[in-house]
């Protein structure tokens, strides 16, 4: 028998067991081997593969999900603080005398102001990750691309952070220790309104893909309004008595105009730096 050959066993009618020699030509043929011929065996798959999906917001559950959980927090936040919101929107209408606008603040109202903080600057990260998608890359060298939020998120903390600071020691060698808590309150309380003007565009992109020309220029119509705001409470906290033209402007340009300049740089050179050259 040849090594080719295998040997088979079969029972017959009566039960005995009677041995059966069938030839290697017999038991395998041309499609032996093919997937449609066993069942058992992967056959992978037919055709050719198409383009992938690209990659959009709207069809991301994550950072759907947590703009949503934002929004709701956002809502029963501004229900308890509502009418904390509109005593400040009365003092930028309404001065004293003596040129301060004082408004008592609760535990409950700075917490809600802290939130808003944190929530611009999540939103800043949201909208410079899809500036950098449109413009610089859609390819980068981390895992996942919520690091790269994660990265931008942390770069605009530490943007508020360093001016809180710049801001707590230059007040308090300049002014007096009253009118730099007033200015205090009223810096994050012009964080709090670019948070809420900001997070509407925010939901818009993400769930309708608006056009990256339609965000820039609302982007900076909302930041050319909360920076004369901010420049209006200065001079009302700050050079209202004595009005000095080129010690406002100077003081403004280097505490807003120069930091915003430096945060733009800084989340640039971080995805220049993250992304892949091919």
């Amino acid at each position: 028998m040849s090594a080719l050959d295998s040997t088979y066993y079969l029972r017959d009618t009566v039960g005995n067991d009677a041995e059966v020699v069938i030839p290697q030509c017999y038991r395998e043929g041309f499609f032996s081997k093919d997937s449609l011929y066993h069942a058992e065996l992967s056959g992978g798959r037919c055709g050719t593969a198409g383009d992938p999906v690209p990659y959009t917001m709207k069809n991301d559950n994550v950072i759907t999900s947590l703009l949503l959980f934002c929004f709701v927090l956002s809502v029963i936040a501004f229900s308890h603080v509502r009418h904390f919101i509109a005593r400040h929107i009365k003092t930028l209408i309404y001065q004293s005398n003596d040129g301060t606008s004082e408004v008592s603040e609760t535990a409950v109202e700075v917490h809600f102001q802290l939130f808003l903080v944190l929530l611009d600057s999540l939103l800043l990260a949201i909208l410079f990750y899809f500036y950098t998608l449109r413009v610089i890359a859609d390819t980068f060298v981390l895992d996942s691309p919520y690091l790269l939020i994660v990265i931008f998120l942390g770069e605009v903390l530490f943007y508020f952070l360093a001016k809180w600071l710049i801001y707590s020691v230059v007040n308090s060698v300049f002014f007096d220790g009253k009118n730099s808590r007033q200015w205090a309150r009223s810096f994050l309380f012009a964080i709090a309104v670019e948070s809420l003007l900001l997070f509407p565009v925010v939901v818009l992109q993400a769930s309708f893909s608006l056009t990256l020309q339609n965000v820039l220029i609302y982007f900076v119509i909302v930041l050319i309004f909360v920076k004369l705001l901010t420049f209006y409470k200065c001079y009302v906290i700050f050079f209202r008595r004595n009005v000095v033209i080129l010690q406002i402007f100077l003081y403004f340009c280097a505490l807003e105009i120069v930091p915003v300049l430096f945060l733009w740089e800084a989340l640039t050179i971080t995805a220049d730096s993250l992304k892949i050259n091919f």
